[in-house]
């Protein structure tokens, strides 16, 4: 493999960008922080796909706000603890539940279409919810919020978009973080900034069943890792208890407030088997109804059960579910005439970079927004609706960034263009990297979804050492050592899906390998990570499993709340 001299780089003139803050990810919380940080800061916003296309976008059941006249802060507080199982910094959750009405009140005033109930906001019930605090946009909340936030960031002069633009690495200068180096426009860029946000959202597409979108790979966890920053609770992945589990149908979330309506989980003789693993039956906590429905197939053999929502009036259901019933009939099946098939899939991953209450992570100039965040609000187990909220009330945080004039870089930077032509960068097909891509999803889906075991991790830690291993001897991998302050130029044949496959099979084969060696660390059940060589919560884990480069370590206990 050849390498050109990048310390010195030969070539012509280019202009590249600097940024006063850079956000890379373009779903609810990039979004959001974003439109926080005050229009007299030049802001760059990288993102994958479009403004439209995020796992946020993809968010049905709605945003939890303790709004209603029967509802309080405190209770949603209680709530959020409950879900944690014994893993929420009460302090973060404090802060999420009391800022909720903050972020929902600024919502309505950009003109996000909430429902509403005879001129008042609509608001529904969800499992492990005390009160009817989830507020809706029919079954399309996410998307209902995300085009209205992205509607309003393109209208601002200070923030540059980046569409069709990936972050490889962050760029580090003596233990700060200064910008990220992203592919965009055929070119390798090293963009500069004070202050950089990951908002990259979850990795839901390490495992071969998830509710998530393609792009939902870990990227911020992984460039956060590599960069040094602490991780932590990488182990906590929630599985939805109800994907379209139809033949042929990719897995479709349907929205947990499907259930908060009134419909009934059952199995194939009809039988309503939720409340034979828990008092509150379907209403149960995710973990718990995803588990029961993992054991019920265990034990009848089948492969899959059926949600029955004809207990829901046929006018309400088609009222407050019409995209769940449009994508249900697209695939043969009518939720009006019919119970549907459903099984779990990955939904949200829990753990992340860790922050503090201002979304600062343990890196200077490194903040985390979102799903890639680990504020402790969501603790072992998120509350439902619970994310969208997050994304808003810490996103709101970097209203307040320390940013300096005297710090700002410079608009226009001219530095020398560097053509990779020259560099052998092999021959990889777009088939064989999404060969490996199923390869280890359907390794983690047997090794660390809904139940794991200590000899299915060790066997799949061993494989995962093989493969990453042989990753590092990737011809591509020259691009992860480019130098900082220099623009280069793709090489024609590597094209843009080719490039982005590549960089997000690196970050999988990262987080698989973090999820992992995470599992196989804690040695209990709590929340979504059940182990069934040791089924039962310990008092003494009940801490933060924190990840800081290749060494695992409990934080100091967490309290009860």
């Amino acid at each position: 493999m050849t390498k050109p001299d990048f310390a010195s780089p030969q070539g012509h003139s280019s202009d590249t960008q600097g940024f006063d803050v850079l956000v890379i990810g373009g779903g609810a919380a990039g979004l959001y922080a974003a439109l926080s940080i005050p229009s007299r800061w030049r802001i760059g916003l990288v993102t994958k796909d479009t403004l439209s296309i995020s796992a946020s976008d993809w968010a049905q059941g709605g945003i939890a706000a303790a709004i209603g006249a029967d509802d309080q802060v405190s209770l949603h507080v209680v709530d959020t603890l409950k879900a944690g199982a014994g893993l929420c910094d009460p302090e973060a959750v404090e802060h999420l539940a009391s800022q909720a009405a903050t972020c929902i009140h600024r919502l309505v005033e950009l003109g996000v279409a909430f429902d509403r109930n005879q001129g008042q906001l609509a608001m529904t019930l969800e499992a492990a919810h005390s009160r009817r605090r989830v507020l809706h946009a029919a079954d399309t909340t996410g998307r209902a919020i995300v085009s209205i936030l992205a509607e309003a960031v393109l209208k601002q002069p200070n923030i540059t978009v980046f569409e069709r633009a990936f972050a490889l690495d962050l760029w580090m200068v003596a233990g700060r973080c200064r910008g990220a180096l992203v592919a965009c426009d055929r070119q390798l860029r090293w963009l500069s900034a004070q202050a950089t946000v990951l908002a990259t959202g979850g990795g839901g597409q390490v495992y071969a069943q998830t509710t998530n979108p393609a792009a939902s790979t870990g990227d911020g966890v992984a460039m956060a890792w590599r960069a040094g920053a602490q991780l932590r609770d990488l182990e906590f992945v929630q599985f939805h208890p109800t994907s379209l589990a139809q033949t042929e149908a990719p897995p479709f979330l349907i929205s947990e407030a499907v259930r908060g309506e009134g419909a009934h989980l059952v199995d194939s003789r009809g039988y309503r088997f939720a409340y034979d693993y828990h008092a509150d039956g379907e209403l149960a906590p995710r973990d718990v109804v995803s588990r029961a429905i993992f054991n019920h197939l265990q034990k009848t053999g089948d492969d899959q059960v059926w949600l029955d929502m004809r207990p829901i009036a046929p006018d309400r259901l088609q009222y407050r579910f019409p995209n769940i019933l449009q994508v249900c009939r697209t695939w043969g099946c009518d939720p009006l005439a019919q119970p549907i098939p459903v099984a779990p899939a990955a939904h949200y991953w829990m753990g992340g970079i860790t922050t503090d209450l201002h979304s600062q992570t343990t890196i200077p100039g490194l903040y985390a927004v979102g799903e890639n965040a680990s504020t402790g609000v969501h603790g072992a187990n998120r509350l439902a609706s619970n994310s969208l909220l997050e994304c808003l009330v810490y996103g709101a945080e970097l209203a307040n960034l320390p940013l300096q004039s005297s710090d700002r870089p410079t608009t226009s930077t001219t530095t020398e263009l560097v053509d990779l032509d020259g560099v052998d960068l092999g021959a990889e097909t777009l088939d064989s990297l999404n060969q490996r891509r199923e390869q280890l999803t359907q390794l983690m889906w047997q090794a660390a979804a809904i139940s794991r075991g200590q000899v299915g991790l060790d066997g799949a830690i061993a494989v995962l050492d093989q493969w990453r291993t042989a990753w590092r001897q990737h011809p591509w991998q020259v691009l992860h050592a480019l130098a900082p302050g220099h623009t280069y130029q793709l090489p024609g044949g590597l094209d843009w899906p080719r490039l982005r496959a590549w960089g997000e099979l690196g970050n999988l084969y990262d987080i698989a390998w973090l999820i992992l060696n995470s599992a196989a660390f804690r040695t209990e059940s709590r929340g979504g990570h059940f182990r069934q060589d040791y089924p039962d919560t310990r008092p003494e884990w009940q801490a933060h499993t924190v990840v800081e480069g290749d060494r695992w370590q409990t934080s100091a206990p967490v309290g009860d709340g």
